[in-house]
């Protein structure tokens, strides 16, 4: 079964690996298990914490006979990891890096795979009174006018790419000390915004998985076109080194664009919430 493994990303973005399962060790990108082949997936950490890959990924290694390990991060560090050939193939959501990944010969292979959208969540008490705004530009300028504490991904991760762009379309270089940027993924600012009622940005996926777990933010403002988020996966450039498992990463992309995966994809999350957390593309 695939292995989650947490990348703790320092200077020159090197990497330490930490296992999910303490019961399991990892091997390295590029280092093949016994018996079957490695795969190295550098994703967002929305695909990861939302339970998505757990629910589809045993497919494709049953299938296929091959380990996959998950490295889930911001949009910017998954990147950063397929640029550097420390990934097979990178799943994101943030397009215009993404046409840059491939523009500067770093991918050799682009598909779209999904979308889902994003949605302020907030306290219930709502101090800055955006609830049931659907202009999100206005709704942050509203944040800010009210020094309302607002948390920031600040890691460079699709998400905080999203918000920065809001925040320059509402006019606004959002600081002070009402704006906290954590560098974390969205798991953990979801805790922080939780235990600060504070606002933030979510993509809708993990924000539901939490309320799932039980989560006392509600979502405040929703539906702006502005909010929407497409994912695209990415095959790394075999160009990168021997260890770059090419072969396998289009047949990953291959599976993940099918017609039975895609099924897959569009049927998680109904049973539980109504609605699927991502739809296929």
């Amino acid at each position: 079964m695939f292995r989650t493994i947490r990348t703790l990303l320092v200077v020159g973005f090197t990497m330490v690996l930490l296992v999910a399962c303490a019961t399991e060790t990892a091997a390295p990108a590029g280092e093949k298990e016994p018996g079957g082949e490695a795969l190295m997936l550098a994703t967002t950490t929305s695909t990861d914490d939302s339970g998505l890959l757990n629910y589809i990924l045993p497919d494709f290694e049953a299938k296929h006979g091959a380990q996959v390990y998950v490295v889930g991060v911001g949009t910017g560090q998954a990147l950063t990891l397929g640029m550097d050939g420390n990934a097979d193939v990178v799943l994101v959501h943030d397009r215009a890096r993404e046409d840059s990944f491939m523009a500067e010969g770093h991918g050799v292979r682009r598909e779209d795979v999904m979308y889902n959208d994003f949605v302020i969540v907030g306290p219930e008490a709502d101090p800055a009174g955006v609830q049931g705004m659907t202009i999100v530009a206005e709704a942050f300028r509203r944040i800010a006018d009210s020094q309302s504490t607002f948390i920031s991904r600040g890691d460079e991760s699709g998400t905080h790419g999203k918000e920065m762009t809001v925040w320059r379309s509402a006019g606004i270089e959002p600081a002070g000390g009402w704006y906290l940027s954590a560098g974390q993924g969205m798991g953990d600012v979801l805790t922080m915004a939780e235990e600060e009622l504070a606002y933030t940005l979510s993509d809708r996926a993990t924000y539901l998985s939490r309320v799932r777990d039980g989560f006392d933010l509600v979502i405040v403002v929703e539906g702006d076109p502005v909010l929407f988020n497409s994912y695209g996966v990415m095959a790394v450039n075999p160009d990168k080194g021997d260890h770059i498992q090419a072969d396998l990463a289009n047949q990953f992309i291959d599976w993940l664009i099918s017609g039975e995966t895609k099924e897959m994809i569009g049927t998680f999350g109904v049973a539980e919430f109504g609605v699927p957390l991502f739809v296929p593309q």
